[in-house]
């Protein structure tokens, strides 16, 4: 008899892609099983996930603000009013797709679709990814059967750690099996240096900025080539060329531009060095694919918890930090060449974080879920 899995996931690519890498897992051990994703209705992962081959389902989630400003807390009351109905609809869903087991990733999404499971008796399990416990992971300790946390240290954050696993974190199929060769083959490079550089699938308003001014200056030395993925839609793209051509690079030569990188495995075993944020997936990403990194921590993360995750990087010798308060042009621009200057010194880096991967990882998770299915 085939098996029934549910996913919850969304909000960012940093949630929506270790359940991702999950459900790709599951399907190769076991083909005839049954994989449904449940994601917010207006969020990205309604386009990202059936990309990947798998149907979604969505509801209506509302979010948290931690503020006590008078429109903030508004905003929380109406989406406290979302709360029943959002229930409600994920019930629906589980009641029609009678899952054997729910896992969630993180984004909001997760509270009514792991409720909903767990009032009904669905094994469930949930998996945070960055240093320290977000909301939703909170509210949902005491409820899920199964925690689990990508770092050992996160295991403190959390009211009952011994009952935390440490698994590491579960990694998208191909970062680790697209050779470098490959990947510069099918991205039509030539041989100079490619610098992939992103700020999350929401776009970072400051590292765009700065990215540019570092490309308009490349567009008159032609040292690298730059692959850049802008997030924020169409209307990041467009603001994004904007900036370009008012740093006095209207018409790019070695500079592409996305919205987003759907092929990340190709792009970042392409690139010689890589500029981003540090979400703990995107950290996932670059310890499979032993890629050296400049890491510019989201400044705003509950808990400053995307610095907690750079360091670990940065003290392992595979990334180098550069502050979100310290990221100007300049600062960037002698980063860069100091970096690309020492070929040898990057090799190193990329050894460094793939010392750190974990490619155990999601056969834990898969394992976790598989026992909680039996009992």
């Amino acid at each position: 008899m085939s098996m029934n899995f549910l996913f919850a996931c969304g909000g960012t690519g940093g949630h929506i892609n270790p359940a991702v890498a999950a459900a790709q897992r599951i399907r190769t051990l076991m083909p005839d099983a049954g994989i449904l994703f449940v994601g917010a209705s207006d969020n990205m992962e309604m386009e990202l996930v059936p990309r990947e081959g798998f149907p979604i389902r969505g509801i209506t989630v509302g979010n948290l603000h931690r503020s006590l400003r008078p429109d903030e807390m508004l905003h929380n009351m109406r989406s406290g009013l979302l709360l029943n109905r959002s229930l409600r609809e994920a019930g629906r869903i589980i009641r029609e797709f009678r899952p054997d087991a729910a896992l969630g990733t993180g984004g909001y999404v997760c509270w009514p679709v792991l409720r909903a499971a767990a009032a009904r008796g669905v094994p469930t399990l949930l998996h945070e990814a960055n240093a320290l416990p977000g909301l939703t992971t909170r509210m949902l300790e005491r409820h899920v059967d199964r925690m689990m946390v990508a770092f050992e240290e996160s295991r403190k954050g959390y009211r009952h750690p011994d009952r935390v696993l440490t698994v590491g974190m579960p990694v998208r199929s191909g970062f680790r099996e697209i050779s470098r060769e490959e990947a510069r083959r099918q991205l039509g490079l030539d041989g100079r240096p490619l610098i992939l550089s992103f700020g999350g699938s929401l776009g970072a308003v400051r590292l765009n900025a700065a990215v540019a001014a570092l490309a308009a200056e490349n567009e008159k030395n032609g040292a690298f080539r730059l692959l850049h993925a802008t997030g924020g839609g169409e209307e990041g793209l467009k603001a994004m060329r904007a900036l370009l051509a008012e740093a006095g690079a209207p018409e790019p030569k070695l500079t592409e531009l996305r919205p987003y990188i759907y092929d990340m495995p190709a792009a970042m075993a392409a690139a010689d060095l890589i500029l981003c944020r540090a979400g703990a997936s995107t950290l996932g990403e670059l310890c499979a694919a032993g890629r050296p990194a400049v890491l510019v921590p989201y400044p705003y993360a509950t808990g400053n918890h995307q610095e907690k995750n750079a360091r670990v990087l940065a003290e392992a010798g595979g990334a180098r930090v550069l502050a979100d308060a310290e990221l100007t042009p300049e600062a960037l621009s002698a980063l860069v060449k100091e970096l690309l200057g020492d070929p040898q010194g990057l090799r190193a880096m990329g050894d460094a974080l793939r010392g750190l991967d974990r490619p155990d990882a999601l056969d834990r998770i898969v394992e976790e879920t598989l026992k909680l299915t039996e009992k």
